[in-house]
C-alpha cells in the first residue's frame, strides 16, 4: 500500500505543469480549510464554538512558524547544499519539539491566568499538533522542491489537507461536539503525515536525522532572522485576533473571522503563484551576471502587478457581492461590515506584498534585516491593538490590520529594492 501511494504521488507526464497545477491545488484546499470548517461549524454548533475554532487556528498559526524556523525557504534555495537533509532533519526535530512545549504551556497559562475553559484549552492544543504535522512534513517537501519534485510535495500536502478537512467536517455534522470533531482532526493529520510526506519521503531523503551541534547551531543562526521575521508576521497578521480575544468575546472572534477570510485568500493565492519559482529566482541571483539580475528585476516587477491585480479584484468583490455572498455561506447578519470588508481586503493585499518581499530578500540573502522591519510593526501592533479593539470594535480590528500591513509592505519594498540595486552596481563595476 505505502509502495502504491509513492507511485500516485511521484506520477507525471510532466513535472513542471503538474508542480504548477498541484501547488495551485495545494493553496486553494489551504485556503480553505479555515473557512469550509468555520461555515460547518455556524451552522452545526453556532457562534460561540466557531469563535473557539477561530483563535484555536490563529494560535496554532503562529505556533507553526516556530516549527517551520523560516527554513523552508531557505532549504529549498539552498542548491549549493550548504547544509544536507539531515541537518534540516534534526533541526526541525528539535522546532517540532519546541513548538509542542511552548503550545503546551501556553494552554496551562490560558486555564490558570485567563477565562479559558479545559475544553478551549484542549482545542486550541490539538490544532497546534495538526499545525506541527505540517511543519514537519514541511522539511521533506523542501528537499523534494529542492531536487526539482515540488510535484510530489503538493500532492502529499493536498491529500493530507483534505483529508484533515474531511474528518473534521463528518465529525462535526454526525456528532455537533467540537472536542471530538477537533480529535478527528488531530488524528487525520497524524494519519496522513505518515502515509503521504514521510512515505514519499524516502525516495528523496534519509530518514535519519544529524544533530551535529556546529551544523545545528549554523542553522539556528542562519534561520532566526526568517524564523522571527515570519513568527513576527503572523503575529501581525493576528493581532486583532488576538486582542479580540482579551477584550471581546468569541462570538465577535467568529465574525471578525468571517470577514478576513477573503483577504487572507489573496495572501495565499500569491503565494501559490510565486512558490514554484522560488527556485527560478535562486537561479537568477546566484548566476552573479548583470542580464540575470535584470531578469530577476523582470520577475519582481511582474509578481508585483499580479498581486495588485489580484488585490483590485478581490476589492471589487467585496464592494459589490462580498457581504451577501459570506453571509449566506456562514447563516450569519454581516449586513453592516461592508466597509470593514473592504479595509480587511486591503490589507490582504498588503500582506501577500509584505510576503513575496520577504522571500525576495531571503533569496539576496538580506534576511538580517527583516527582523528590524517585523519587530518595528509588532511593537505598533502590541501598542495600537488594545486601544483600536476597545474603542472602535471590529472596525478597529480591520483598520489596525490595514495600516500595520500597508507600512510592512513599504518598508520591504525599499530593502528589497536597495538590495537589488546594490548588486547591480557592484557587478557593473566588476565588469567595467
Amino acid at each position: 500500500m505505502l509502495n502504491g501511494i509513492c507511485s500516485l504521488l511521484e506520477k507525471t507526464n510532466n513535472v513542471k505543469r503538474s508542480s504548477y497545477t498541484w501547488n495551485a491545488l495545494n493553496a486553494i484546499i489551504s485556503a480553505l480549510q479555515n473557512p469550509v470548517i468555520l461555515l460547518v461549524m455556524t451552522r452545526t454548533n453556532g457562534i460561540y464554538d466557531a469563535g473557539i475554532f477561530s483563535i484555536a487556528f490563529a494560535i496554532a498559526t503562529l505556533m507553526l512558524y516556530m516549527g517551520l524556523y523560516g527554513l523552508r525557504r531557505f532549504q529549498s534555495s539552498d542548491l549549493d547544499e550548504k547544509y544536507s537533509f539531515s541537518e534540516y532533519h534534526g533541526m526541525r526535530i528539535l522546532t517540532c519539539s519546541l513548538m509542542i512545549f511552548v503550545s503546551l504551556i501556553y494552554c496551562i497559562y490560558g486555564m490558570c491566568f485567563t477565562s479559558y475553559s479545559m475544553e478551549k484549552a484542549l482545542v486550541i492544543f490539538m490544532i497546534c499538533i495538526v499545525k506541527c504535522c505540517q511543519a514537519y512534513s514541511d522539511v521533506y517537501h523542501g528537499c523534494m522542491q529542492q531536487k526539482g519534485r515540488l510535484d510530489v510535495a503538493t500532492k502529499a500536502s493536498s491529500v493530507r489537507y483534505t483529508f484533515e478537512l474531511a474528518a473534521y467536517v463528518v465529525l462535526l455534522v454526525l456528532t455537533h461536539n467540537l472536542l471530538l470533531s477537533t480529535f478527528a482532526f488531530m488524528a487525520a493529520s497524524i494519519i496522513g503525515l505518515l502515509l503521504t510526506s514521510v512515505n514519499a519521503g524516502r525516495n528523496y531523503c534519509t530518514y535519519r536525522p544529524s544533530f551535529n551541534r556546529a551544523k545545528i547551531r549554523g542553522l539556528a543562526i542562519e534561520g532566526f532572522p526568517l524564523f522571527a521575521s515570519l513568527f513576527l508576521n503572523m503575529y501581525i497578521s493576528n493581532a486583532p485576533k488576538y486582542a479580540i480575544d482579551s477584550y471581546l468575546t468569541d462570538d465577535i472572534q467568529a465574525i471578525y473571522n468571517m470577514i478576513f477570510m477573503p483577504a487572507f485568500a489573496v495572501m495565499l493565492i500569491a503565494n501559490f503563484i510565486f512558490n514554484p519559482i522560488l527556485t527560478t529566482y535562486a537561479e537568477l541571483w546566484l548566476a552573479e551576471r548583470r542580464e540575470q539580475i535584470g531578469k530577476l528585476k523582470h520577475e519582481i516587477k511582474k509578481q508585483s502587478l499580479v498581486i495588485a491585480g489580484l488585490t483590485v479584484l478581490g476589492l471589487a468583490i467585496a464592494a459589490t457581492i462580498g457581504i451577501p455572498v459570506l453571509a449566506f455561506i456562514f447563516g450569519t447578519d454581516l449586513s453592516e461590515l461592508k466597509i470593514e470588508l473592504c479595509v480587511v481586503m486591503i490589507g490582504g493585499g498588503a500582506l501577500a506584498y509584505a510576503t513575496y518581499f520577504s522571500t525576495v530578500i531571503t533569496i539576496i540573502r538580506m534576511q538580517k534585516t527583516l527582523i528590524v522591519c517585523y519587530g518595528a510593526v509588532a511593537i505598533a501592533a502590541k501598542l495600537l491593538s488594545k486601544f483600536f479593539v476597545l474603542n472602535y470594535g471590529i472596525m478597529g480590528a480591520a483598520s489596525m490590520y490595514a495600516f500595520l500591513m500597508i507600512i510592512l509592505a513599504i518598508m520591504l519594498f525599499v530593502i528589497t529594492w536597495y538590495g537589488i540595486r546594490k548588486e547591480s552596481i557592484r557587478l557593473k563595476m566588476l565588469s567595467q
